[in-house]
């Protein structure tokens, strides 16, 4: 009987324990921790562009599609099969300012050339731009103003999280254009939040 009591005893003590405030307490500023270190979570000086475009090609080429008759630029993955030198590609499309006042919304499309996925480290900043930077960018952008053409995207992409059919990452880069019936002026668009990508 005394046996059968200690034994008791030690379980609730255990149990209190292992159920403890400063426990849970601890667990909860850990999770806390870890999402705001991985990226998942938005961070002080993001943009707030709503995401409706996650594209991941994974044996593709990033293709830029100019008209200059109609100031139209598309940007889009050609299909291609690793043996013809097919890339890892990611699109996205983001809006800016949805809201029921004309004239304050954008949208901002941009195309990563991400090469050999395999190559890329999760965690690890890698450049944007034009080479040498690490992962050829690009980029427009579809507003009620003067019609743009783009010049580069320069900044840097990190990959957070990598999975079959799933890639989310975050960017922080800046889209520069320039007017197209004015070379003198210029734009300039920036994009700091995570990035999803979809197969």
């Amino acid at each position: 009987m005394a046996i059968t009591q200690f034994r008791w005893s030690i379980r609730k003590i255990a149990y209190r324990s292992y159920a403890s405030p400063i426990r849970i307490l601890s667990l909860r500023l850990l999770l806390t921790s870890f999402c705001f270190g991985c990226g998942f979570l938005p961070e002080k000086g993001d943009t707030d562009g709503e995401q409706q475009q996650a594209q991941w090609l994974p044996s593709a080429r990033l293709v830029v599609d100019t008209d200059p008759r109609l100031t139209i630029i598309r940007l889009r993955g050609e299909p291609l099969d690793s043996a013809r030198g097919g890339h890892h590609v990611l699109l996205a499309r983001f809006e800016f300012n949805p809201t029921p006042a004309i004239g304050d919304e954008y949208a901002l499309t941009v195309g990563f050339d991400l090469g050999d996925m395999r190559t890329l480290k999760r965690g690890t900043v890698y450049t944007l731009g034009p080479p040498p930077a690490r992962i050829p960018a690009y980029g427009i952008v579809m507003c009620l103003c003067r019609p743009l053409r783009p010049d580069s995207v320069r900044g840097s992409f990190t990959i957070v999280q990598r999975g079959i059919a799933q890639i989310i990452g975050r960017v922080d880069a800046t889209l520069f254009f320039t007017a197209w019936d004015d070379s003198t002026k210029h734009a300039t668009y920036r994009l700091r939040q995570r990035i999803d990508g979809l197969r």
